[in-house]
């Protein structure tokens, strides 16, 4: 009967992925998100991977297709056109063939084509595919560290909330106070018309948004400014995880297929990540916060986004530090893990980034517990994805006191994170 229950989530799983294939590229559900998004791609790919391995290289290569001349992979293709999202293509003015977003998000590329390489049943298609977005990736790699760590440190900085991923976090709320909202032309929101205006940023966050976006804009998309010229820079440990994590695997993949060059050059940057992010680490939140570059001062903000770096190789004092943490705010909430303590006053159990649970998440922290060998709490933490998914179906987000879905339903990388736990092991 287990087994049969595991096959029907699985089928369901599939069934999410196929509706919301356009072919080439996944949208992550249809209405509140149209187009093709950057992370979204890379870990769908990984469901993708279990029933159409070429399938879910091509949408890798569809999303790399798109990348601008100075390596930066943007964080949105807008391959059709469609008004059912702010801000559009008319908004971002990028320029480009194919019209993108100008800023990118979490750089899971180089873990996720390392895991479909690993895991490929078709090895002559993987090395043909991997050899051909090693140099792509790599370009991408060298991109952040030029761009958004000017002083060399080791660790880059984001400079827009959506870069993160996690666009309205708590972590946020006091860098984004610098921004201002003078100026900012009209416009009217899409996302409110597809979910419900509580659980999605406030106005106020979006005005912000949508300041940085213009400012941007009007220095030409030029990356070799923006960072210098933007009033928000932070230092988040969750976004330089993973990329530390896609550095360590690229470097890893680049040895397997003779590529020597490239292999030496993310290994660096990994090894220098790694050591740098111990400047982000917190006793007294027993986890890894983000940096303030403006301001020059960690945030005191205890958010998912610091037990992330369980993603790459950090010591293993720390990952147990995290585990325990972990362990602590679970007895808060009925599901984990919460995107923000529920022990904070600014915690919202329902609003976007700000306390709801979210499955990408929760796999790339019970994958990195796992592989330090925190078995069980990794266990507990997919136990938990799974039992949300059987009580409120495949939706964005969850809420981690009543297990409410929340945001988008039908979601694409919620469906690609359910076959993961149930068919990725081992």
């Amino acid at each position: 009967m287990i087994s049969l229950a595991i096959d029907e989530t699985i089928a369901r799983a599939v069934e999410v992925l196929r509706e919301n294939d356009q072919g080439t590229y996944t949208i992550p559900t249809k209405g509140l998100y149209p187009f093709q998004w950057n992370w979204d791609s890379c870990l769908t790919a990984l469901g993708l991977a279990h029933y159409d391995e070429a399938r879910a290289w091509t949408e890798i290569d569809t999303l790399f297709a798109h990348q601008w001349p100075d390596g930066m992979v943007p964080h949105i293709v807008f391959h059709v056109w469609s008004d059912g999202y702010f801000p559009g293509p008319e908004v971002w003015r990028t320029n480009r063939p194919t019209a993108t977003s100008g800023i990118t998000q979490p750089a899971v590329a180089g873990f996720a084509v390392r895991r479909l390489f690993d895991r490929a049943k078709d090895k002559t298609l993987a090395v043909e595919r991997a050899r051909a977005l090693l140099p792509k990736i790599d370009a991408w790699h060298r991109w952040f560290y030029e761009n958004r760590d000017p002083n060399g440190e080791g660790l880059v900085a984001i400079i827009h909330p959506w870069e993160s991923g996690r666009d309205n976090s708590i972590d946020w709320d006091d860098a984004f106070e610098r921004v201002p909202t003078e100026g900012v032309e009209p416009y009217t929101r899409r996302d409110i018309l597809h979910a419900d205006p509580a659980h999605r940023p406030t106005k106020a966050q979006y005005d912000r948004y949508i300041w940085l976006l213009q400012h941007f804009r009007g220095l030409g998309w030029d990356n070799a400014r923006l960072h210098d010229a933007s009033p928000f820079q932070v230092v988040d440990p969750g976004f330089n995880a993973i990329l530390i994590r896609s550095a360590a695997d690229l470097a890893d993949l680049a040895e397997t297929l003779g590529e020597k060059d490239i292999a030496n050059a993310n290994r660096a940057r990994a090894e220098k990540g790694v050591a740098a992010m111990e400047r982000l680490w917190s006793d007294a939140h027993g986890q890894y916060i983000c940096f303030d570059r403006v301001a020059g001062k960690l945030v005191d903000s205890a958010s998912v986004g610091g037990f992330l770096p369980v993603f790459a190789a950090i010591p293993e004092s720390r990952a147990a530090a995290i585990a325990a943490t972990i362990e602590r705010i679970a007895g808060k909430a009925h599901y984990i893990v919460p995107s923000h303590d529920p022990g904070d006053a600014r915690f919202d159990a329902k609003r976007y980034w700000r306390g709801p649970v979210w499955l990408v998440v929760n796999y790339m922290i019970a994958d990195g517990l796992a592989a330090a060998g925190h078995s069980q709490m990794a266990q507990r933490i997919t136990q938990s994805s799974l039992d949300l998914i059987a009580e409120s179906g495949f939706a964005e987000y969850y809420d981690p006191l009543s297990g409410e879905p929340l945001g988008g339903s039908r979601f694409t990388w919620t469906a690609a994170m359910v076959i993961e736990f149930l068919k990725g092991r081992g």
